[in-house]
């Protein structure tokens, strides 16, 4: 398995983020993915490449061209405000939200943060640009390395994660949408149809935004049930695409201390609807903060339960793409995620 690892990831290390009404130590941090890097080579489960320069043509494919102007321009005109304020994370203070207009684009900085994010637990620092763009690469060019089909799987080993992210949004640590764009280099390699299976305790709203409406793309998310998981205001099972996407997206909730035996139930819930999709290839968007010990999130699968996840993805018998996203419970992030690759490759 060729594994496209994303080079400059140390360039994006928030300080802080708001959580549970006060500002703590970031956990999404780059110690995340030095833990899985340093796994995976322990066990040779594959070859590191580094990616090339982003395909901005198939950015703007996926994301809105003012919103990738606004996350190439934040950080200088946060500076311009004040240069002290290299020493700060970029985080959203105010939001349009109930009674306010949002078809108005003010010029403040502070509201143009409020516009793009979701949440204010996802700061933008000095290198969060460069790390995410180089990211994309690595999910674009993990997709175009299957075009071929002298491989069945590959990676891209990456962060800031990319599923919360949606056309013209950010939030949830993400800011391009990694699995979004694999997806549809995919289906410009030639696969008439991809599905994109996401396994993140937490639902992959930027995803299902992004592809709600299409029906070359189907969209399947095992989550925590938002009612009372983040992110809150999507996920839901009655979620299933609109116009040409009605039936292309389905939601497989799981309540708050949901163990391996519903959660693998799920997944073949989810597999059947791949199969029936009648999907050409395959992006994993693999989170493992389904993991019992993970400090965000609350189900309770274990170490072991993550081979079989593996083994049981394997089984559709399709070109996949795995695109890293969440978990961090960091000493074992790396056990987890190699424990999937492992499953798919026995």
């Amino acid at each position: 398995m060729l594994i496209f690892h994303n080079p400059v990831h140390h360039a994006h290390s928030g300080r802080q983020e708001m959580y549970r009404g006060r500002l703590v130590d970031c956990h999404e941090t780059p110690a995340r993915l030095d833990y899985v890097l340093v796994e995976l080579m322990r066990r040779g489960l594959g070859q590191l490449r580094l990616p090339g320069a982003p395909d901005m043509g198939l950015l703007l494919r996926i994301h809105d061209p003012d919103y990738l102007g606004f996350l190439a321009t934040v950080w200088a005109e946060w500076l311009a405000l004040d240069p002290a304020h290299a020493a700060l994370d970029v985080l959203p203070s105010v939001w349009p939200g109930a009674g306010l207009r949002r078809d108005v684009r003010p010029r403040n900085l502070s509201a143009q943060l409020g516009r793009y994010a979701f949440d204010a637990g996802s700061p933008i620092t000095a290198g969060t640009w460069e790390a995410a763009l180089a990211g994309a690469a690595c999910a674009i060019d993990a997709a175009r390395a299957l075009a071929s089909g002298a491989r069945r799987a590959s990676m891209a080993l990456t962060r800031p994660p990319g599923h919360h992210a949606g056309s013209d949004f950010y939030g949830g640590y993400c800011f391009l949408n990694n699995a979004a764009l694999a997806a549809q280099a995919l289906r410009e390699a030639g696969a008439t149809r991809v599905a994109v299976l996401d396994v993140d305790y937490h639902h992959g709203n930027g995803t299902q935004q992004i592809f709600y409406e299409r029906a070359d793309v189907l969209t399947v998310s095992i989550h925590g049930d938002p009612s009372t998981e983040y992110p809150f205001y999507l996920g839901y099972a009655d979620e299933a695409g609109a116009g040409a996407g009605l039936g292309c997206n389905l939601n497989l909730p799981l309540p708050a201390g949901s163990g391996v035996e519903p959660w693998l139930a799920a997944l073949q819930t989810a597999l059947a609807r791949i199969r029936t999709f009648g999907a050409e290839a395959l992006v994993l968007a693999l989170g493992v903060d389904s993991f019992e010990g993970d400090p965000i999130s609350r189900f309770t699968l274990q170490s072991e339960d993550f081979l079989r996840i593996g083994q049981h993805v394997a089984a559709l018998g399709l070109p996949t793409v795995l695109v890293m996203e969440g978990g961090y419970a960091v000493a074992e992030l790396g056990i987890n995620v190699a424990n999937v690759l492992e499953g798919f490759t026995a």
